[in-house]
This record gives structure tokens, sequence and C-alpha cells, in this order.
């Protein structure tokens, strides 16, 4: 066995020296706030083993991270038929682009660009009692930690910019691929992305798509073909249009956000979440992608 956290160590401190540490988003004029000398990574093994350095602990905006989390919920409630709606495709386009969805009728390429999302929100306003609170303690229940939230701040800094989300749902409602008004789905969705997380926890909350669809509570929230197709999804959909470079470097399903963070998994094996506000050109942390390449070529620990 590895000595994880010394190798963490090692990565941790020269990542620090990189010269290039990306750029800060700031289109969510609340992500701008956050200082990029904040850098963490955490790692949880399969037999329940922690290791951690620099700001691991912290809780930061997870941004499209939850779009895994939304669409595993949505899996659970109403299985294949999510397919008649988002295809699972990559779309070698940036995430918030719009032309392909006119061009394919309303069909987003994959659950996890912006559009894609949406249509999973508006499966989650359809099935869900009480949307965000459900949606909340589903997130809670999957970790075992009742203290995540949602960012009322970063909520409501989305709904004041996300211009570019509003034509998407738009869009979408106009191919009838949204059955709920333009506006609650939105306002789930922003609430959705606002989720807040640290890189410890985020690891315990994909714990269970490493472990054939078993949570911290011990309890299995999905098959083991639908944690499949979420793995496969996160390899070739995860990283917006870095994801083949992600897979290529590093070698594990994952997903990024804006707001800094990555989390990536080895089946059986492991969750690793790192978080790094600064962004590359992709939008995907700098340091969080160098730290993951290192990580997977040093433990020779990948998917390949």
């Amino acid at each position: 066995m590895p000595d994880f956290q010394a190798i963490l160590e090692t990565i941790y401190q020269n990542a620090l020296q990189a010269p290039d540490k990306g750029t800060v988003a700031t289109y969510i004029p609340e992500l701008a706030h956050i200082s990029q000398d904040n850098f963490g990574i955490h790692l949880r093994t399969s037999d329940g083993k922690s290791y951690g350095v620099g700001h691991f602990n912290k809780p930061f905006s997870i941004q499209s991270i939850s779009k895994v989390l939304a669409l595993s919920k949505a899996m659970s409630l109403i299985g294949e038929s999510i397919w008649k709606r988002i295809d699972v495709e990559p779309s070698g386009h940036p995430f918030n682009q719009l032309a392909l969805l006119e061009i394919e009728n309303g069909i987003p390429r994959n659950p996890f660009i912006n559009s894609g999302a949406i249509v999973i929100a508006d499966i989650l306003l359809s099935n869900l009692k009480h949307p965000k609170s459900d949606f909340l303690n589903y997130v809670r229940d999957l970790t075992n930690d009742n203290t995540i939230e949602y960012n009322e701040a970063v909520a409501h800094s989305e709904k004041m910019t996300g211009f570019k989300n509003y034509a998407a749902a738009n869009l979408l409602k106009s191919f009838k691929n949204l059955e709920n008004p333009v506006d609650d789905v939105l306002d789930f969705y922003f609430h959705q992305c606002s989720l807040e997380m640290t890189c410890g926890q985020l690891t315990k909350t994909f714990s269970f798509l490493a472990n054939q669809g078993t949570c911290m509570l011990n309890k299995t929230r999905l098959s083991e073909s639908q944690v499949k197709r979420i793995n496969a999804l996160m390899l070739t959909c995860g990283f917006y249009d870095e994801a083949g470079e992600f897979a290529f470097e590093v070698g594990l399903p994952g997903k990024s956000g804006v707001g800094g963070g990555i989390v990536a998994l080895l089946p059986h094996h492991f969750t690793i979440a790192t978080w790094a506000p600064g962004l590359n050109k992709k939008g995907n942390s700098k340091l969080g992608m160098l730290a993951l390449e290192a990580f997977t070529s040093q433990t020779k620990l990948s998917i390949f």
C-alpha cells in the first residue's frame, strides 16, 4: 500500500511552486471574492481511511460537481427514461454553448453540460415533493453529514447573472423538453450548484460511486449498472471540453466545477477531491488537474 499521506504532501508542495495557478472565475460575482491561495486535497480509500493536505476542510461552492449528484437522484427516481430527454455524448463545446441544442432539437448532448443539467433539474422538480429540501437531504444522506447547506448568496448571484442559463432553459422549453416553468427550474438549478462542501465531504459524498452504489449510511442508492453509466459519463463528459485531456493525463472518472473543485474516483479503491479556485482556459482547476495527474502517475492507480 502506498504511503498516501506522504504522496499527497509531496504533490501539494510541488503544485504550490507552479508559476501559473490559473484565474478565479468572475462571471458569478460571488465566486470572484475567493482567494486564489486556497488549495486542498483529500483522499478517502474504500476501506474508510482518509488523508488530507492544505485546505481540505474548508467549504467551497461545488458548482457543476453537483450535476453528478442530481443525475444520480434522477436515475434513482425514473431510471432509464432519463435518456429519452438527454443524450450521453461528449459535446466538444463549452459547457454553456447553445448552438448544438438548437441543431439537435432540444436534446442536450449529456447531463453535465448546463442544458443537460437543467433538464435533470426539471425531472427532479417533477418528481420530488419538496425539491430543494429533498435534494439537500439526499446529498446529506449520501455523505452522512447534516451540516451541508446551500450558499444562498451564491445562488442569488447566479440568478442575477445567469443569462445564458435562462436562454438555454427557454430554448429547452421551446422544444418541449421542460415540463415546469423556466423560473422554477432555474431556481432549483442555481441552488443545486450553490451547494457548499469541503474536499473531505466530497470524498464521502462520491464514495457510493466507488462502492457499487452503497453510500456512507450503508444504503444502496443505485444499481451497479447505473453506477457504471454515471462513472462512464464522468470519464467522457465530466470536464467540459477537456474531458479527453483529463482521461489522457489522469485516467479516472471525475467531475469539475468552476468553484475550483474536482472529485475523481477509482472504483473499489478510492475517491479523491481537490480544491484550488484558479481555473485554466477550459474552466477546470489548474492546480487540481496538476495534482491529480501527479497522483495517478506516482501511485499507478487509474482505470487504465
